[in-house]
């Protein structure tokens, strides 16, 4: 309750508006943040998700998590990854799904808040590996919105897939527009192959 109402009061300040499709809170789902181009994103991912009233995780550096900031981070829904063995965050997901927590686990796909060619694909793995809805988050600076859009099973045909994740972030242009990086994986041109999903670091 506490944190939905320093949510409404952020919105109503902020120059910024809530715009935002009501994603399920009954299952474990994955929340894409993109375009991811600044800072402000996190804040921006924290007033969406508590006005929305979804627990969210997210993933990051191990070292973020080491000394004072530790426990504000964890505060936060933050789950430390050691990028020297990434597919122990697979792992990690599947156990807390397992054991019926219910959150949605933020993933930026960009990797990095500079312009780049591709999406890492460990979104895509964990959804097919889990199971876990996709729901897109978005932040819009030409039209000053952020929110949730809509949330997708995902088929393990990956350019198909992607044609959906890409048309709904076709006139999403991020906070900096400049190092916005258009939503494609590598594996596109690869062959579809059923359940299997895209090689790729989980961590991003």
């Amino acid at each position: 309750m506490i944190r939905r109402a320093l949510a409404r009061a952020y919105w109503a300040v902020s120059r910024w508006t809530l715009r935002t499709e009501q994603p399920p809170t009954d299952r474990p789902g994955i929340l894409i943040g993109a375009p991811h181009t600044s800072n402000w994103d996190f804040v921006l991912m924290l007033a969406i998700s508590a006005s929305v009233g979804v627990k969210v995780r997210w993933l990051g550096k191990h070292t973020l998590f080491k000394g004072v900031m530790g426990p504000f981070a964890r505060a936060l829904g933050g789950i430390p990854v050691d990028r020297t063995d990434p597919s122990r965050v697979v792992d990690d997901i599947v156990s807390r799904v397992r054991t019926g927590e219910v959150f949605s686990l933020v993933i930026t796909p960009e990797g990095t808040r500079s312009k780049g060619e591709y999406w890492k694909s460990g979104f895509y793995r964990i959804a097919r590996e889990t199971g876990m809805p996709v729901t897109l988050g978005y932040v819009d600076r030409t039209t000053m919105t952020a929110g949730l859009g809509p949330t997708l099973d995902l088929t393990g045909d990956v350019r198909a897939d992607m044609d959906r994740v890409r048309a709904f972030y076709a006139d999403k242009a991020g906070f900096d527009p400049s190092r916005r990086t258009e939503p494609r994986l590598r594996e596109e041109d690869r062959p579809a192959r059923g359940a299997s999903a895209p090689e790729g670091d989980p961590t991003v």
